[in-house]
């Protein structure tokens, strides 16, 4: 189950009043001294920002620091927001977070009207915290990084971004209750303010399919409706709370649910259908152990008073096998025929991609449809046939087809005759065209020969529109050749390769 999407890690810049300002920034709210030692300090605190001179500077900055303290204490100022709000200003300027997030509280309890205010210089201490924690998490010293990101939060805690990263840091190390308890403060943040709409859509997502991958299912459909309510066309997560009513044993929902995103289909683009229908085929449960539920009705059929004979136990739990094996090969036909249908739309929009061509193979192997698993096969042969999996997916198809010798050849291309396995691991879209990533292994126990390999990046239509090679030396056995290839063009939707 794919988790945690759009999580690239940014560093920060903090916002225009920058404590290394040479000039004196006014408070943005109606705040007044009130009290000439306030007063006072607000006077070196100017003085302090104004001047070029650094032993000025630091005189300044004492004196405010020694008259804004005695205002707070003999002077009797604990309850004038703007002692506060100006020691706040103090402790940015010699860029002590902790004490501004201190002495900022005590002001916006104080005085309400100036939180916009307050949340700027919060700020321009929260930026280089935060940045301290991707700087860590780049390197990836883990605890260091939720330790930087734990006290940005401190400081802005109306900022979702850390809570979002410090929720995926957990969850890349395994600490799921934690991510689970993150990411859903995290949504909750940004659902307060419009401008964080797209973190709010991020960490639904990610919060949801958590949720589902750790059976905590209603969870998980409270949190897929809250991102449907917000984007109600996101067919991969309308596909994901069909997954969950499915789950939950609610058929009758999943279905509703998956036959909605079909007829949505013209609307929504090949990768959209594609994701439905994995995500209706995944939904499908594991192929009950009919063997278990026989054994137990034999033992049981055994113990009964007056005795059976075995004519009649053999009947009796016969029945209850194929029943079994009858109800899962109904409801499953029903799921994997959805599925196909969604597959079959992605396909019909980009015949060449591979992923949806696998998936579509896997899907009529389910319904025991042979002639299309065959077909499929082909296909993703033709795209590509130098891959371990493409490869068994046609042993498969032909298995089902009843043709065992095509069955044994395709089984020992793949087990021991392969010259070497190609894997394309990336296909991502750039401004100018895809960046592609793969690997090229020798699975043999003797060395490969040098390979020369032809692809060709097609769009939608099956129009050629870049050709790249990819030369590979030969491999000793278990060895890897990387390749990486940036094919320009617009409209590249496929990938296809050949052997020279």
């Amino acid at each position: 189950m794919r988790t945690v999407r759009n999580m690239a890690v940014l560093m920060l810049v903090a916002a225009p009043l920058l404590a290394q300002s040479p000039k004196w920034a006014a408070a943005k709210c109606d705040i007044k001294p009130a009290h000439y030692l306030v007063n006072s300090g607000l006077l070196y605190l100017q003085s302090a920002s104004n001047t070029r001179f650094e032993d000025q500077k630091a005189k300044d900055l004492r004196d405010a620091q020694r008259v804004l303290t005695q205002a707070l204490t003999s002077g009797n100022q604990e309850k004038n927001p703007a002692a506060w709000y100006y020691l706040g200003r103090y402790y940015i300027l010699v860029n002590d977070a902790q004490g501004a997030d201190t002495a900022f509280a005590h002001a916006e309890a104080l005085k309400p009207d100036c939180k916009d205010d307050i949340a700027t210089w919060r700020r321009v201490v929260w930026v280089p915290t935060f940045n301290a924690g991707v700087a860590a998490w780049q390197a990836n010293n883990t605890d260091s990084a939720i330790a930087s990101f734990r006290r940005a939060n401190a400081m802005l805690p109306n900022e979702p971004t850390g809570f979002k990263y410090m929720a995926t840091l957990f969850f890349n190390t395994g600490q799921t209750d934690s991510a689970l308890f993150y990411f859903r403060k995290a949504a909750n943040i940004a659902g307060t303010n419009p401008k964080f709409a797209q973190d709010r859509k991020d960490v639904l997502f990610n919060l949801g399919r958590i949720q589902q991958s750790v059976q905590k299912l209603a969870e998980a459909e409270s949190t897929y409706r809250e991102y449907l309510a917000l984007y109600p066309n996101d067919s991969e997560v309308l596909a994901a709370l069909g997954s969950v009513a499915m789950q939950r044993g609610n058929k009758d929902s999943a279905f509703a649910i998956y036959k909605q995103i079909i007829a949505r289909g013209d609307s929504m683009g090949y990768y959209a259908l594609y994701r439905a229908g994995v995500e209706i085929a995944q939904s499908v449960p594991e192929e009950p152990d009919t063997a278990a539920a026989g054994s137990s009705c034999r033992s049981t059929a055994r113990a009964a008073r007056p005795a059976l004979t075995p004519a009649r136990i053999r009947v009796r739990c016969d029945s209850v096998t194929t029943g079994i094996a009858k109800a899962y090969i109904a409801s499953s036909r029903q799921a994997f025929s959805l599925a196909a249908q969604a597959l079959d739309a992605s396909l019909r929009l980009n015949p060449y991609y591979r992923e949806s061509l696998i998936h579509r193979a896997n899907t009529a192997l389910g319904m025991r449809d042979s002639v299309t698993a065959l077909a499929m096969s082909r296909r993703l042969l033709a795209v590509d046939p130098m891959n371990r999996t493409s490869i068994r997916i046609m042993a498969f198809s032909q298995q089902q087809n009843g043709k065992i010798d095509s069955t044994l050849h395709y089984l020992r291309i793949g087990d021991s005759t392969l010259v070497a396995e190609v894997a394309v691991s990336q296909f991502d879209s750039t401004d100018l065209g895809r960046d592609v990533k793969g690997t090229v292994t020798n699975t043999r126990t003797t060395a490969s020969p040098p390979l020369k390999l032809i692809f060709e990046f097609v769009n939608l239509a099956g129009q050629v529109v870049a050709t790249d090679t990819v030369q590979v030396a030969a491999l000793q056995p278990t060895q890897t050749h990387a390749f990486e290839l940036k094919p320009n063009g617009i409209g590249i939707a496929a990938w296809r390769y050949r052997k020279e």
